[in-house]
């Protein structure tokens, strides 16, 4: 059957999904024992998603798979892995499943077969990090690397240290950190000064991240860190390696001691399995840790493929997403991890999810009459519980939480107290806050300590946070998007919005004949 791209409210799906009674169902009445237990489906790698606690009943699931049945949603995505060109604004292949294997038939770009250059820059990552890790690849003064930094901005910042962040202490407990790595993304000065001066330049090693070979935030601050080696004495030269593409200023050139490349088929925000995360990841932590982040990232890719969403975590999560988002008019959503290795996870996911279905216009450039991405937000509990909870439990606003959660740490060390370890007492808070924002509780005397309940949440989890699993999760995300996207019926895969602030600042820099621009440029000292 031939593949037809319409707008969500097109579907006769929308219509029966409207139809549905949405306050008829409780979470107070549904949620047992026995729908926890049933409501769950592998996501690959040890990690399950539950959504035991989500407001959907039978009547909403089988229309749902309706939905997906009838926006073709599992055909776009073996259009995608295939090669088609589904990036239409760009006139592009999205080929980010293709780095970490081959869910379908090998893609060519004329004559190159990419999935073979995938993994050919994936093996010139890996010899480069051998030379560096043993020594035979060192600084200007002849001193052994121990230091890692990349500088990069957007996609060539979060994904990657969020990664870097998630894998850190697991490494460190078992002697897999070969080199600590730091980050520069923002052209404030103040970043990258502030990361330079903990460091020792001359067993610093640096990875210059821009695909294009233009992005002004990161080359602005490259020639800071050079200012920097220049005065202490170093040969900038020998300590910096490019990621970039085949075709930028940047590609071979005598300033860098390496490049690997990208090409144009591997967006920004999906790009952290890509040289843009392989390279400080296996330099970071040995080639073979970066191999299992792919690995739980494919078998994650390969259950997407299912078109049953009830054995399709991407796909349910994607589904459930948009039930929210368009029928029970919830605007936002949280990441919610109980894990602090996953810190910086929320912020690569607010990056994921909004640039990518933050669109008003369908895949022809025609407005739509719906709402698309939510706004996402998120912190680490149980941190997040005395920050911004109270808005969730007793808010104005119902927020969709996706909780993320594993029985064991990464560290082997923790001390009982009071009758439980510090992971008992993080696991207790979260399986109290599902509970809390499902069931909430009453309170007729006091308004003020009465809890509604009725909150939906879902919960990923698994037994530990490894490179494996946390692939995996991160595969979950980006296919999640993914399927959002094709059913509103929009481009995930341009990013229009981020271009118009580009344009301005080089017109301001420049000297902008716009009297608005001017005055507001002269406020803040341009």
């Amino acid at each position: 059957m031939p593949l037809e791209y319409r707008n969500l409210d097109a579907t006769t799906a929308y219509t029966g999904l409207k139809n549905i009674d949405a306050k008829a169902i409780s979470l107070k009445k549904l949620l047992t024992p026995e729908r926890i237990a049933a409501y769950s489906i592998p996501a690959g790698a040890g990690l399950t998603y539950n959504y035991a606690t989500k407001k959907v009943s039978d009547q909403v699931l089988n229309a749902l798979q309706r939905l997906a049945d009838e926006q073709q949603l599992i055909g776009k995505f073996e259009d995608l892995y295939h090669g088609a060109i589904v990036n239409p604004g760009e006139k592009r292949m999205v080929l980010h499943h293709l780095l970490r294997g081959q869910l379908g038939k090998p893609v060519t770009y004329g004559t190159k077969d990419l999935g073979a250059f995938y993994a050919e820059q994936q093996q010139k990552i890996a010899d480069f990090c051998a030379g560096v890790h043993k020594g035979k690849i060192k600084g200007s003064t002849g001193k052994r690397f121990k230091t890692v930094v990349q500088i990069g901005i957007g996609g060539s910042d979060l994904g990657p240290r969020a990664l870097y962040l998630a894998v850190e202490q697991y490494a460190r407990e078992r002697g897999l950190l070969k080199m600590q790595a730091r980050f520069i993304s923002n052209v404030d000065p103040d970043d990258a000064n502030g990361v330079l001066a903990g460091l020792d330049l001359a067993t610093t090693l640096f990875i210059l991240v821009s695909k294009s070979g233009t992005t002004q935030e990161t080359l602005a601050n490259e020639q800071l860190v050079r200012a920097k080696m220049i005065a202490a004495g170093l040969d900038a030269n020998k300590h910096i390696v490019a990621v970039t593409s085949e075709t930028s200023p940047l590609a071979r050139s005598s300033a860098y001691v390496a490049s690997f490349f990208i090409d144009d088929f591997i967006g920004g925000r999906y790009s952290s399995t890509s040289a843009v995360g392989g390279a400080i990841l296996s330099l970071a932590f040995g080639p073979k840790v970066f191999e299992e982040i792919l690995a739980g990232a494919h078998e994650a890719d390969q259950l997407a493929r299912n078109p049953n969403i009830r054995q399709n975590a991407a796909l349910m999560d994607a589904l459930i997403g948009v039930w929210e988002r368009n029928f029970l008019l919830y605007p936002c959503t949280a990441i919610l991890p109980y894990c602090q290795a996953l810190l910086r996870f929320p912020a690569h996911l607010q990056q994921l999810d909004m640039e990518s279905n933050g669109k008003s216009v369908n895949r022809d450039n025609q407005r739509l009459k719906y709402s698309t991405g939510p706004v996402v937000f998120g912190e680490p509990g149980t941190n997040g519980q005395h920050s911004f909870y109270q808005l969730l439990h007793q808010g104005t606003d119902i927020v969709p939480l996706q909780f993320i959660g594993f029985k064991e740490a990464q560290t082997a060390f923790d001390l009982d107290v009071e009758g439980s370890t510090s992971e008992k007492k993080l696991s207790a808070n979260l399986t109290a806050q599902i509970a809390a924002f499902a069931l909430g509780r009453e309170n007729k005397d006091n308004p003020n300590k009465h809890f509604e309940g009725e909150r939906p949440s879902c919960l990923l989890h698994g037994d530990q946070l490894t490179p494996k699993s946390l692939g995996a999760l991160l595969a979950h995300f980006e296919n999640k998007v993914m399927f959002q996207g094709f059913t509103w019926n929009i481009n995930s895969f341009d990013q229009e919005g981020v271009q118009l602030g580009k344009i301005l600042t080089k017109e301001v820099l420049a000297g902008t004949k716009d009297e608005r621009l001017a005055a507001y440029a002269k406020l803040l000292g341009v």
